[in-house]
């Protein structure tokens, strides 16, 4: 009998030293190969990038994975319970290989002939999710063994437990139990319920297999033995269990949808954010926080579709987009589902037509249209023409028509269409160039293409400003008199001819350049920039930031026949609201780390506040840097500060000229808004194919667009009066409501003298009709008896000496 003893005994001893002879080896063979366990220390997650408006509100998020990583003190003991009850109950006692349930794994493999489980602990599950591949081996094991005995001995179970929950894959594109408690129940996993914490739980097992959208009964199975396994484990009492296992699932598909729709101003920044880090821009965590309040961009896609869609309907109805009519309710369900939304229009068919409207199918149920909201709806012949006004529901809709209806608050819906004209919002801090708000086309999910940043048009008058601007700074004044009077200009190499006309086919004689800039006459455009010259004239328009490639070498450029797209027409109006400065546009004002670490703080040049608005740029920055350098006084990061291009004056009376516009010009709709302090300009192209208005105060410089992508006309009686203007007042009413009136201050060496209004000099007492007038101190006029009358008033400055120009 001891000798049968001393057998067994030496048999497991030297069974027991091949096996450590063994591992000693394949360690030994295989530890050189294995990578760093100190490296989880310091592994990066991939998190996707988050795009926020100024105020904090999500904007859009990119990247494959979502997950928000979560630290340990932060999980409910009821998960890690029911996360250790499911995966892992002997977790605190292993040290990273469980024996159990590896011989348990060897015992399903000898028997079934394949590896049915592998027998992991979540020690190896962390081992295999950080370092290793989903390759089912015996050597990937053995590697993941000895990976999980090193990160036993390196880590807290604290800190692997960390690591497991927020690696994990869980179905719909959650990575980590943070993300999938979002995407599953739209909350945060410490809000979570008991019974919803065990879905979580259940689910490392196999996410497409217990997933609760997908399989809502397997999953609920899953579930109610992760919490049979919990209270026989003792990490729940009966009461809670029992409570537990009666919760429905409940489990919905919650993406993080953004707080506020600007797609346009969320691709934006991911382009700039992919062209400062390449592609770990998706997968680093960066939080992208942008120069656009909330209200504002909410505020620029209601002016914009509601401005299209009543441009749109003031041209009829142009026809249901498609027709299922005899179809079955099963039938038009699944071609509503192929349909989608656009700008908050939704796909409907008709299902029935009576007197009061349409009864109609959408994506969530069935709805009514009133009678009401369809009489806009008069057939669409061409855009300068319509069909007779419809008499009841029948004569525009039938039975099948696919169609559009918007949602009202009240719960109805109105008749619409999609609109096919499109146009675009350009808002603009004139102060340093932050973007406030951005829309660049009716719906982008319609289009993504931007037209406020690619879409490269004529801007018509309300490019004229800028020749305006060069006369003031070049010897005219606001009370110079230029001829509206017809002119030809002749070709003799190319036998052309050019009448150019104002939109009116009238011409008025001698006229003040202020009432010219306000009346738009195209002839006193033409004629000041060719006593200006061309040359002359775009090398002081290109200081505003425009490409001179783009501005057209011959008089037309005088009526607008510039290529220019509406940030550019922003950013160049935007040197008239702050005074003279040129500023660049931006839009990123703050990037942070995944850690919360300021990686970026924008710092655009900006007009000078601790200097007069007319103080040299040089003596600007000079006072700002000696502030900073102040003893006693913490060190600030100098504001960089921005270009004088323009003389303050001139801007200063420019902007008044601007604002009789809107008092006495094509603007007069804004008087509507009841402020003083407005400027702009209409513009409208030939043919009407683009309508324009550009406006500011001394707070926000916005230009609108509107037209189609393949130019054509928007109609005879339709100009940026009437199609841009009423968007760019939807807008800007809601912006500046509630605030002051604001205007740039008036910088010295201006003067305000009488005018006679029949010479342009100053005039003399009990002259009739006299007005005050803007000048700049030097370019004061003067009087009748110091020229005497012979001299013609206003005279024009010689044209450039340089190269002939084309003239059209």
């Amino acid at each position: 009998m001891i000798r049968l003893l001393k057998f067994f005994g030496w048999s497991f001893v030297a069974v027991f030293c091949g096996l450590l002879l063994v591992l000693s080896g394949a360690f030994l063979y295989l530890s050189p190969g294995l990578p760093s366990v100190e490296s989880l220390r310091s592994i990066q997650l991939q998190i996707p990038l988050r795009v926020y408006t100024s105020d904090g509100k999500l904007i859009a998020e990119f990247g494959e994975m979502r997950r928000s990583p979560i630290k340990f003190a932060d999980i409910p003991p009821n998960f890690i319970n029911a996360l250790l009850s499911a995966e892992d109950d002997n977790f605190a006692n292993h040290y990273g290989v469980d024996p159990s349930s590896l011989m348990r794994a060897a015992t399903q493999l000898v028997k079934s002939g394949h590896i049915q489980s592998g027998g992991s602990t979540i020690t190896m599950q962390v081992a295999k999710n950080y370092f290793l591949s989903s390759e089912r081996s015996f050597s990937r094991k053995t590697n993941e063994i000895l990976l999980a005995l090193e990160i036993e001995r390196e880590l807290t179970k604290d800190e692997i437990l960390e690591l497991y929950v927020n690696k994990i894959y869980l179905g719909n594109r959650a990575y980590g139990i943070e993300s999938a408690a979002q995407v599953y129940y739209g909350k945060s996993i410490r809000d979570l319920s008991l019974a919803q914490m065990a879905m979580i739980a259940g689910l490392p097992k196999a996410p497409s297999r217990f997933n609760p959208l997908a399989n809502a009964v397997r999953s609920k199975e899953r579930r109610d033995w992760i919490l049979g396994r919990m209270y026989k484990l003792g990490k729940i009492d009966q009461a809670s269990y029992e409570a537990a296992i009666a919760e429905p699932v409940n489990a919905s598909y919650h993406v993080p949808t953004p707080e506020v729709s600007a797609p346009y101003i969320a691709e934006m920044a991911r382009a700039e954010m992919v062209g400062r880090y390449g592609s770990e821009a998706y997968t680093e965590g960066f939080r992208v926080t942008t120069t656009v309040p909330s209200n504002l961009q909410e505020l620029a896609n209601t002016a914009v579709h509601e401005g299209l869609i009543a441009y749109d309907q003031r041209h009829g109805y142009r026809g249901p987009e498609s027709r299922f009519p005899g179809k079955t309710l099963a039938v038009w369900t699944q071609e509503l589902a192929k349909q989608r939304p656009i700008s908050g229009l939704e796909p409907a068919i008709v299902t029935q037509v009576d007197n009061n409207g349409l009864n109609v199918l959408t994506r969530t149920g069935e709805a009514h249209v009133s009678w009401n909201t369809m009489k806009w709806a008069r057939k669409f012949l061409n855009t300068n023409s319509m069909g007779p006004m419809p008499k009841q529901p029948s004569d525009v809709a039938q039975v099948g028509d696919l169609i559009r209806v918007q949602p009202q608050t009240d719960g109805s819906y109105k008749f619409s269409q999609v609109p096919t004209v499109q146009g675009a919002l350009v808002s603009l801090d004139p102060d340093n160039g932050a973007i406030r708000s951005l829309v660049g086309g009716f719906a982008f999910e319609q289009s993504n293409y931007n037209r406020a940043m690619q879409a490269k048009r004529q801007p018509g008058s309300s490019f004229k400003p800028f020749v305006y601007s060069a006369a003031l700074d070049n010897g005219y004044t606001a009370a110079t008199l230029v001829n509206d009077a017809p002119i030809v200009f002749v070709d003799e190499y190319l036998d052309k001819v050019w009448r150019p006309k104002n939109d009116t086919n009238t011409f008025l004689g001698p006229i003040r350049v202020r009432e010219a800039l306000y009346k738009s006459r195209n002839l006193v455009s033409i004629r000041l920039l060719q006593s200006l010259g061309v040359d002359r004239t775009i090398d002081y328009i290109s200081k505003f930031g425009f490409n001179k490639d783009d501005l057209p070498r011959n008089l037309s450029l005088a009526l607008g026949t510039a290529t220019l797209t509406p940030m550019e027409i922003a950013t160049g109006w935007s040197v008239f609201a702050n005074g003279g400065y040129k500023i660049t546009p931006y839009l990123i004002d703050k990037i942070e780390s995944r850690n919360g670490d300021t990686l970026f703080v924008a710092n655009p040049p900006s007009v000078p506040k601790n200097a007069a608005k007319d103080t040299p740029p040089e003596a600007a920055a000079l006072t700002i840097d000696t502030i900073n350098a102040a003893p006693g006084l913490p060190t600030v990061e100098t504001q960089a500060v921005a270009e004088r291009i323009v003389d303050g004056r001139t801007a200063y009376i420019l902007t008044s000229m601007l604002q009789d516009v809107i008092k006495l010009g094509t603007g007069r709709r804004a008087l509507a808004l009841g402020r003083t302090d407005l400027a702009g300009k209409t513009g409208t192209t030939n043919e009407s194919k683009d309508a324009w208005f550009s406006g500011y105060n001394a707070d926000y410089v916005t230009t609108v667009w509107t037209g189609f992508d393949q130019p054509e006309s928007l109609g005879r009686r339709e100009y940026g009066g009437t199609v841009a203007l009423p968007i760019w007042m939807t807008y800007m009413g809601g912006a500046l409501k509630g605030k002051p009136a604001h205007t740039q201050p008036e910088p010295e060496g201006i003067l305000s003298l009488r005018i006679d209004p029949l010479s342009g000099r100053i005039a003399s007492p009990g002259t009739p009709g006299a007005y005050f007038e803007l000048f700049k101190s030097e370019d004061t006029p003067p009087t009748n008896s110091e020229l005497g009358n012979s001299v013609a008033p206003g005279s024009p400055l010689p044209a450039d000496d340089g190269a002939p120009i084309d003239l059209f």
